[in-house]
């Protein structure tokens, strides 16, 4: 018998009806008694601090309580098991097994209660063990897991919880190619990369909750069904009801309530009478509260809590429609992977990622490639309106054994489960990525239709086919789409046309074109960088032209570790955004598609540069202007050169086409360049780039100036050299050094070489634990100023468990 089984049992046993009583407390209706966001409304006690990591395990006795521990680091999570720089990473490095260990005090609050602890991801495979009982091994590091200890640890009294995390390349997907880590196109430093916490509840709770929209387009008809999930380890004495009700802010706008019988393990509520109820869009991400409360008797033993969007999402032959109105796509694909730590990065910063890419790229849609991501910037993406297509782990490999299959399975089905809440999350891939195994897929389909049979499915392929026989099972057909002609013995980007038997997305283009060769670097030529911007405008004009592509994600976001292909320094740097997420001149296209009555923007595809590797002569005679204005005027030195309108003849469908200009000047001249953006005759913007370095400064940027001071809160600072009205510099050279006082430490390299990305470079500043006060980060490079910053810390003792 299991540990588990034995552990049910014996607690099923011991358990009664009273039990339920005891451990119920006062829970109303109303939101504002909410204490979890997103979750079962529990006792939740966050375990993210006074972990000791014990690095590579030597021995059996470090799982175990009588382990003197004590000469090893205490960290924080999230965490990563090996030092990391921003580059050159080395896979070999955490390719083992490696120890945490933390004692945990169950609260004497808890005491007739069920507790869990719960680990928002390990990577890749972990074993607890609570004072030397081991719990069943958990494989793949995306997606949560629980372990029920209600047993293992006795209220009011002090336990050993260790974790053995194992980074080793194993038989679980996305790993297992038998060429090892390498043959893979991410790499997946080991840890505890996301938060850990220990959760009570009563002996009967809602183990989950499903809102699934219904009839959103039909205001009379309008609901939403709200399956409950039940998990009792007591039969209650009394009888058991679940109420759903629908909050928006402190009004409430709709309720259902349902008996339900002993030994009932799930049922279905529906909300009706949402007729003024707004819907999701990406323009307007409209979030409402579902609460559903658990009744014995009369008293309320727990509350859920779920944020909930209505919208409609349906991929058709002609294009893609959000609530009946069509929409073509635009966005890119994201990676998780950070600088300095991996996956390893606190809520604010996953949440950061979010609000790049929806904010300043305007994209619609983000693919996460190729494996489920963090839920807080899953979180950030129902919030900002940002299209979500979630995928299973996996690339170019499917193991042969049916535990490798079977895990995959698993995988797509806890996928599912986790996000299939969230409105944001419009299609799910079903499949590895670029993987023909058709037995396999047609599994993963099964079992994600049969958690959600509402959203569509796909998979992204790099075989041309949409029909049964070459193994495609899935509703929309998703195609990296990397092909080239030959135009005047150029290449140049020419998407294939979409096939005729299912709806159509382009799920990767770009990359490092031309045939995945050519990256783009910020110490590239500036022609070579405003190619990259080129590119990804010539895809999305391609993309939108044809009337039957639902849209195009564009390859990738942001550079990113990898061992495989064309690196440089073990970086893939196919991003428009480099690996500190600070945007290449390629991003230029992507930030011009947005409103002029939002933000109106004038975004060069060039820097304003005569010094070092820059021309001489300036950016030539097509430089690219990427803006969202009707036109623009350029000035040299205050003298009218030119003024010019979108090129809408070449890129008439993009919403914001690019315009181009001859900005060849005499070389040794350097002059001031300004560009003036005008919308229906009016001037909205200005923007001024200067010729003369000695104005140039050491900028600091810095995107949270506020943070809790919980020991893992964190938020990025950007250095770089600016011209006299704040635009960078490229190829500047020489070693920041940087250094940080107060209740903050440094997450990163100093000094930092800033000639080895282009002149621009990143950290990130995380708090101390259980303190306040102000971080100061100040910088240096030699020839300039120094630069600094402040951050404001605060605390509360309940933030820093």
């Amino acid at each position: 018998m299991s540990h588990a089984e034995l552990s049910r049992r014996r607690f099923l046993a011991a358990a009664s009806a009273g039990a339920l009583a005891a451990a119920t407390w006062s829970v109303v209706g109303s939101p504002g008694t909410a204490r979890a966001a997103g979750g079962p409304d529990a006792r939740v006690y966050p375990l993210n601090r006074r972990w000791r990591f014990l690095g590579e395990e030597t021995s059996a006795s470090q799982v175990l309580p009588g382990y003197n521990d004590s000469a090893f680091p205490e960290v924080r999570l999230p965490h990563t098991t090996v030092p990391l720089s921003w580059r050159s990473w080395d896979v070999t490095s955490w390719a083992n097994r490696s120890v945490y260990r933390r004692s945990v005090k169950r609260p004497a609050e808890t005491a007739g209660m069920r507790v869990f602890l719960d680990f928002q991801g390990a990577m890749t495979a972990a074993t607890v063990t609570v004072d030397g009982t081991a719990l069943p091994e958990h494989q793949g590091g995306y997606l949560p897991f629980s372990h029920e200890v209600t047993e293992l640890l006795e209220p009011g009294k002090d336990a050993l919880v260790a974790v053995t995390v194992d980074g080793t390349w194993r038989q679980i997907p996305p790993d297992g190619n038998g060429g090892g880590s390498t043959q893979i196109d991410f790499m997946e430093p080991s840890g505890l990369h996301r938060q850990v916490s220990l959760r009570a509840v009563p002996q009967m709770f809602i183990s989950d909750v499903w809102a699934n929209p219904v009839d959103v387009l039909d205001a009379a008809k309008r609901r939403i069904d709200v399956a409950c999930e039940i998990d009792a380890a007591v039969t209650p004495s009394q009888p058991v009801r679940l109420v759903a009700r629908l909050w928006d802010g402190s009004t409430q706008l709709a309720e259902d309530s349902k008996d339900i019988a002993s030994g009932t393990t799930s049922a279905t509520l529906s909300l009706t009478g949402l007729s003024s109820a707004s819907l999701w869009s990406v323009d307007s991400p409209k979030l409402y509260d579902l609460y559903v409360l658990l009744y014995v008797g009369d008293t309320a033993v727990h509350r859920f809590r779920r944020r909930v969007g209505l919208r409609e999402a349906r991929f058709e032959t002609d294009g893609f429609y959000l609530n009946g109105d069509k929409l073509k796509i635009f966005g890119l694909n994201r990676h998780e992977l950070f600088p300095y730590t991996g996956m390893a990065m606190p809520p604010r910063v996953q949440r950061r990622d979010a609000e790049i890419l929806r904010k300043e790229l305007n994209c619609t849609m983000v693919r996460c490639a190729h494996y489920p991501q963090s839920d807080a910037f899953l979180d950030a993406c129902d919030e900002l309106g940002l299209l979500v297509f979630e995928e299973l782990p996996g690339w170019q490999y499917v193991g042969s054994s049916e535990t490798w299959q079977n895990l995959a399975v698993g995988m797509a089905e806890d996928m599912v489960r986790r996000d299939r809440s969230r409105p944001s999350v419009v299609l799910w891939g079903a499949r590895v990525n670029e993987i023909y195994d058709h037995a396999l897929h047609i599994r993963c389909e099964q079992a994600v239709k049969g958690l959600d049979p509402t959203r569509q499915t796909t998979g992204a392929m790099n075989l041309y086919s949409d029909d049964e026989v070459n193994g495609f099972d899935h509703d929309v057909f998703s195609f990296n789409d990397y092909s080239f002609a030959y135009v005047n013995h150029v290449e140049e980007l020419k998407l294939r046309p979409p096939l005729s038997t299912k709806p159509y997305l382009v799920s990767e283009s770009v990359g490092q074109f031309p045939n995945f060769k050519t990256p783009f670097l910020r110490t590239d030529t500036p022609a070579a960088q405003q190619k990259q911007c080129y590119l990804h405008a010539r895809a999305h004009e391609q993309a939108a032209a044809m009337e039957r592509c639902c849209g195009l994600l564009g390859w990738v976001a942001f550079d990113y570790p990898s061992p495989f292909g064309t690196v440089v320094d073990k970086v893939k740097r196919s991003g428009v955004a480099d690996i500190f997420r600070v945007p290449k001149p390629g991003a230029a296209i992507y930030q011009a598609q947005v409103s002029p009555e939002q933000r109106p923007v004038i975004a060069p595809a060039f820097h304003w540069d005569f010094n070092n590797a820059s021309p001489s002569t300036g950016p030539g005679a097509n430089a690219m202007i990427c803006s969202n204005c009707d036109s623009l005027k350029i000035y040299l030195n205050g003298v009218l050169k030119a003024t010019v309108t979108p090129d809408t003849a070449n890129y008439g469908h993009l919403a914001y086409p690019p315009s181009f200009t001859d900005l060849t000047v005499p070389a040794g001249t350097r002059p001031e360049l300004r560009i003036d953006g005008y919308v229906g005759g009016q001037k909205v913007v200005s923007r001024t780039f200067s010729g003369d370095t000695s104005g140039d400064v050491l900028s600091l940027s810095v995107d949270d100036t506020s943070l809790t001071g919980d020991g893992s809160d964190a938020t990025r600072v950007v250095f770089r050299v600016v011209d006299a009205h704040g635009n960078p510099r490229p190829y500047i050279s020489g070693d920041v050094t940087l250094q940080v006082s107060g209740p903050g430490v440094l997450v990163g390299d100093t000094p930092f070489p800033l000639g080895a990305n282009g002149g621009v470079g990143a950290v990130w500043v995380r708090t101390k634990p259980a303190t306040s006060g102000t971080i100061e980060l100040t910088a240096k490079l030699a020839g300039y100023p120094c630069a600094s910053v402040s951050i404001a810390v605060a605390y509360s003792p309940a933030e820093v468990a």
